[in-house]
């Protein structure tokens, strides 16, 4: 646990004791653009993303239309094209030359671009629609989840009271699903601040990508470290609005089962126009950027399947199948101690869940600088005592690369098992004990078989998870070893980005499995 801990510990540290202070210099130049620019993206993308997710779970609980099951998983999918990769697709498909824009100037006979004017996506707002794009199934799900405990007869009281269907949504239905939003919110806005490879690509100076600048451009890790400790305190507060919202919720819940009558059946040109609604919705967020991506590796496949794209693409899945291993057994220990000895979570263990709502980019700081101090310590030892030198065994290596997705992921894995093994009585462990069995014998023989579904859910979705992560693998990978998201990246800032479509599409088709079972598992929150 204290090895999950360090990173924290040592960005903390870093921050304090930096070798040169840059701090006086960062707040009177860059650091307001970066607040701006950051609080700006955050407020955009979580407006833009409620508004997308609570409209869909209003449609989805109230109303019935043509179609409905199918899009209701069908919306998910978005979840599966990371932010970068959709930001990558759409400056292609957008720009002067890419082919939207050629259609138009062939068919209204325009010959330059001064004779029209087109949106430029490269901008703070073309970053807020990806973002948004990508990520408002967060809110989507959290809310449907939500509008399920919402008795129809409250609303049907307070239109018999004279409120207005716009009053009854403001003042009956929203203040019910408020904690939902919250919680949806920040998932929202701490993957927003997680994202490096979209800013960059639109040259938007936020803090992250101040953290990259200070870091590698400038040389400055002290400062980079500052930077990290301003996105650390704004994940913190995300963090603790998150919980409040869940504790709020737990407090409203009722523990009765609300009473809910059949949606109401939309026919004609209403039917008409959420059916345009929604299918406009998952071709712009999911259909066209995917069979973008289709098209550039159907029609480059023999130049994009090479020996480096299968290298790296075993690269991503070594990377995530030893993440899942060593994630699941450090889990299982960590939580079956716990309830071998009746104890709730440890400090520590709090301190270490920390690290999911950290952004990769402020892990990899807090990783890599340790891990060089050690080697760098462990190399000077060895050449004064014995003439010779360890070089680079940590930092570096493929091993800083576990260490930070271990970190970052250990809360998806620790909370699942801890929830599972809470569904198992301790009534069985005691039986077990009386008929002779030992704590590791209960936990092969009666806990794995029944934690087999929790550790599975959580296995895919940290595999996925580590196939997409970017800003963390930018900074820890080897020399010359490169990952799909890494590939990804270099081709697309080089504006190449259907010379590594092959590679894109097969992170997306990974990402579409976690998208289907959130949508099952929702399906079951909704009919037990």
């Amino acid at each position: 646990m204290l090895l999950l801990c360090l990173p924290v510990a040592a960005i903390l540290w870093l921050a304090a004791n930096p070798e040169e202070n840059p701090w006086p210099h960062l707040l009177e130049t860059v650091l307001p653009n970066y607040l701006y620019n950051t609080f700006a993206l955050l407020i955009g993308v979580g407006a833009c993303s409620v508004g997308l997710g609570f409209s869909l779970a209003w449609l989805f609980r109230f109303y019935d239309f043509p179609l409905k099951r199918f899009f209701s998983w069908a919306l998910l999918l978005p979840f599966a094209m990371p932010a970068y990769i959709m930001a990558y697709v759409y400056t292609d498909f957008l720009s002067y030359t890419g082919p939207l824009q050629a259609m138009l100037r062939k068919g209204m006979g325009w010959t330059g671009a001064s004779e029209y004017t087109f949106p430029e996506i490269r901008s703070l707002g073309g970053a807020i629609a990806m973002f948004s794009l990508v990520l408002y199934p967060y809110v989507f799900l959290t809310a449907r989840a939500s509008l399920q405990n919402v008795s129809d007869h409250l609303i049907q009281a307070a239109r018999s009271l004279g409120a207005s269907p716009l009053s009854t949504l403001l003042r009956v239905v929203f203040p019910s699903v408020r904690p939902a939003l919250a919680i949806g919110l920040a998932l929202v806005s701490m993957e927003t601040l997680n994202d490096y490879g979209t800013v960059s690509y639109f040259a938007i100076p936020t803090l992250t990508f101040g953290l990259y600048d200070a870091w590698l451009t400038m040389g400055n890790v002290g400062g980079a470290a500052q930077i990290a400790l301003v996105l650390i305190s704004v994940t913190l507060v995300l963090v603790l609005v998150e919980w409040l919202s869940r504790n709020r919720g737990m407090r409203q819940a009722s523990g009765t089962r609300p009473g809910r009558q059949l949606p109401q059946a939309l026919t004609g040109w209403r039917s008409g126009l959420v059916l345009t609604y929604l299918t406009s919705l998952l071709l712009i967020a999911f259909a066209v950027p995917f069979c973008i991506l289709l098209y550039y590796a159907v029609s480059l496949f023999e130049q994009n399947w090479t020996p480096r794209f299968t290298q790296y693409a075993i690269n991503s899945m070594s990377l995530a199948a030893s993440t899942v291993i060593l994630l699941s057994l450090l889990s299982l220990m960590i939580a079956y101690v716990q309830r071998i000895k009746a104890q709730d979570r440890h400090l520590l263990t709090r301190i270490a869940m920390l690290g999911y709502a950290m952004p990769g980019a402020v892990l990899a700081i807090g990783v890599l600088v340790p891990l060089g101090g050690f080697d760098n310590w462990l190399s000077d030892r060895l050449t004064e005592y014995w003439g010779i030198s360890s070089g680079l065994l940590f930092s570096g290596t493929v091993f800083a690369l576990l260490y930070a997705y271990s970190c970052r992921f250990f809360t998806v894995s620790f909370g699942s098992v801890e929830s599972g093994l809470m569904q198992i009585t301790p009534a069985m462990d005691q039986v077990a004990q009386t008929l002779g069995c030992k704590s590791p014998e209960i936990l092969r023989r009666i806990h794995l078989p029944l934690l087999r579904p929790a550790l599975l859910s959580s296995a895919i979705i940290i595999f996925v998870d580590v196939i997409k992560e970017l800003p963390a693998t930018l900074l820890l990978r080897p020399f010359n070893f490169e990952t799909l998201a890494t590939y990804v990246y270099q081709y697309a800032s080089d504006e190449m980005i259907h010379h590594s479509a092959l590679a894109a599409l097969l992170i997306v088709a990974i990402g579409i499995v976690p998208a289907i079972l959130l949508n099952r598992f929702s399906e079951t929150q909704k009919n037990p």
